[in-house]
């Protein structure tokens, strides 16, 4: 649409000096040339303008529909294709050009279609007016609604009133004009004041574009005036004088512009210090990928970009952020030798950084390592305050645990054995005898969750574990010969594959039954009967995957996040301790424990703990 106003308005003013240069007439090839490229431009700008309003409409998603775009598209091109004929019959034209009015020419049916169009751009407005996000916008764009308005009728007016009088023509042409500087003045102040298309950033590019016009008008009027002083001096004496004469003005010229940019670097790093305020604040709570998210964010924000972001390639770093478009963007560099490596992604909005703009980014980057080690620091004490906090609480439970111990598991020993006895008595009724078989169950089933209770509270020396060593094949078959009776009481399928060859793996048998026999049992109450439940191992280098697999109804989604944690259990009957003594047995010898749920068709879970193998890269069989 741009390059159709500079078709139009340029070719018009062409057309416009050469009837000033010549006064008697205009040269027919030059004013053929500014004729054509003038209707080319006029014939397609309504239809641009008309698509110009459907992009901004879909961009603020008030035209998600594909068909009601294509509806659009079509009421904006149709037009224009059906008044190719109009067009081509004004190109054909050799004289008579009507530059104060060409729609004259371009006949009825154009008009009409111009019109529409405004109009039709005047009704977007209102629209975005009424879903506009802020005071400001809604203000622009009811300014528009009335520009378009006033545009509609003046061109109606125009093609109305012009056929009475050549001189009323004169007077609309020259209000339209007049008219057309109003968008003018309201951009620059747009770019100046509210940064309108980022060209407010560029304001030395501004102030270099304002220059460069000024002097365009001083050589123009160095060449009227040795003209006008022909008579009097030759052109190149009085075009000598007055190329000269500005040189009385550069020193104050020089002052007024330092001024300019010292305030404009100024107000630019006011702005960052301000930013640097808020960078600290947010690095002192001690969350590094929140903090990285927060400083893309706020430069985004205080320097009005279209997008910014950090993009860490540090490789120890322990989630990387997320892999994002990096065309059409510039890299800031935010280097610590041995401790840090990323940069700082932008992405301006439709033009470059502006030299301030750049400088003050820079400055920021070159801050911005020591404001993440200071997140890192609190990050780290905060951990470790995290986990003092913990160990202090599972050191209580151990308390509680082995007071739970000694004053129960004694009672409830001697109340089983005196069962047992009365079991023995043939003398027992047999009513009795079914209800004291059913009490010593329940006895049973209160010193299993005593046991894991003290299971959990009993912390593994990490000598003992982390250095001992056994054979995993020995430790899985012994775990799923124990539980096979119970496998097969529940009506679920037991399966294990471990190979021929031994596993040694760097962790004590305690340690590993511990694991493998939680895992199992879990697996076990998660599997309804006639379901499968199955173990294998997978031996590779340095490490072996033990996987517990079941085809059970999985995991919730809300328990997802908790089942690690003690004392959380989704059982009626369970103690929640069953995958937390895992994931603590897992971390006192260094490995790695990860599960997946579901796992096929919206069912099964799978546990998988990766063991450090004896050794290093003993050759271990499957």
């Amino acid at each position: 649409m741009c390059l159709a106003l500079v078709f139009f308005f340029g070719a018009s003013l062409l057309a416009l000096n050469a009837q000033l240069y010549y006064a008697s007439a205009i040269p027919r090839p030059l004013a053929r040339f500014a004729w054509i490229v003038s209707c080319v431009g006029l014939w397609a700008l309504p239809t641009l303008l008309v698509h110009l309003h459907l992009e901004y409409a879909q961009v603020r998603e008030l035209l998600t529909s594909r068909a009601a775009r294509r509806g659009w598209l079509a009421v904006a091109y149709l037009p224009a294709i059906l008044l190719a004929g109009e067009l081509y019959a004004a190109l054909r034209l050799q004289s008579g050009f009507d530059f104060a009015a060409p729609t004259n020419q371009l006949g009825l049916a154009f008009r009409i279609w111009l019109v529409a169009a405004v109009l039709a751009s005047a009704g977007w407005h209102w629209r975005f007016a009424r879903t506009a996000p802020d005071a400001q916008q809604r203000r622009f764009h009811r300014t528009l609604i009335v520009s378009l308005a006033l545009a509609a009728a003046w061109i109606t007016a125009a093609h109305a009133l012009g056929r009475m009088q050549d001189s009323i023509e004169v007077m609309f042409v020259s209000v339209a004009a007049l008219f057309a500087l109003i968008p003018l003045v309201a951009l620059i102040r747009n770019v100046q004041r509210f940064n309108f298309l980022q060209i407010g950033r560029q304001r030395n590019l501004i102030y270099a574009v304002f220059a460069a016009f000024i002097g365009l008008l001083y050589l123009s009027l160095i060449r009227r005036a040795s003209l006008w002083l022909e008579p009097y001096l030759p052109p190149e004496a009085s075009a000598g004088i007055l190329l000269f004469l500005p040189v009385i003005f550069f020193e104050p010229l020089q002052r007024l512009v330092g001024r300019i940019l010292q305030r404009t670097a100024q107000g630019e790093m006011d702005r960052l210090q301000r930013l640097m305020t808020q960078v600290q604040d947010e690095a002192r709570q001690g969350n590094l990928l929140r903090f990285l998210e927060f400083v893309g964010t706020r430069v985004k924000e205080e320097f009005e970009l279209g997008a910014a972001w950090v993009d860490v390639l540090e490789p120890r770093m322990e989630q990387r952020l997320a892999h994002r478009d990096v065309q059409n963007t510039e890299s800031l560099s935010i280097y610590q030798p041995g401790r840090l490596n990323a940069v700082l992604c932008l992405r301006p909005h439709g033009a470059v950084l502006s030299g301030e703009t750049r400088a003050a980014l820079e400055f920021l980057c070159e801050q911005l390592p020591a404001a993440i080690d200071l997140c890192r620091l609190i990050e780290e004490k905060l951990r470790l305050e995290r986990e003092l906090a913990e160990r202090e609480r599972l050191a209580l439970v151990g308390q509680t645990a082995a007071s739970i111990s000694h004053n129960l598991k004694n009672p409830l020993g001697s109340i089983k054995t005196i069962l047992q006895v009365q079991l023995e008595n043939p003398k027992l009724p047999e009513s009795m005898r079914g209800e004291t078989r059913m009490i010593l169950d329940e006895i049973g089933r209160l010193s299993a969750k005593l046991n894991q209770l003290l299971q959990f509270s009993r912390p593994a020396v990490r000598g003992a574990n982390g250095g001992g060593q056994c054979d995993a094949r020995v430790v899985i078959q012994e775990v799923a010969a124990v539980l096979r009776h119970e496998a097969e009481r529940r009506g679920v399928a037991l399966e294990t594959t471990t190979g021929s060859k031994a596993i040694p793996v760097a962790t004590s048998a305690e340690t590993l039954n511990d694991i493998v026999s939680n895992l199992v049992v879990n697996a076990l109450e998660a599997t309804p009967r006639d379901g499968r439940v199955s173990i294998h191992t997978a031996a590779s280098g340095t490490t072996c995957g033990l996987v517990v697999e079941d085809n059970g109804t999985g995991i919730p989604e809300s328990a997802r996040e908790k089942i690690l944690q003690p004392f959380f259990t989704t059982k009626a009957q369970g103690t929640g301790l069953g995958l937390a003594i895992v994931a603590r047995r897992v971390a006192e010898f260094g490995g790695k424990l990860e599960w997946k749920s579901p796992v096929k068709e919206g069912r099964g879970t799978r546990f998988e703990v990766l063991l450090p193998m004896e050794g290093g890269s003993k050759e271990a069989g499957k």
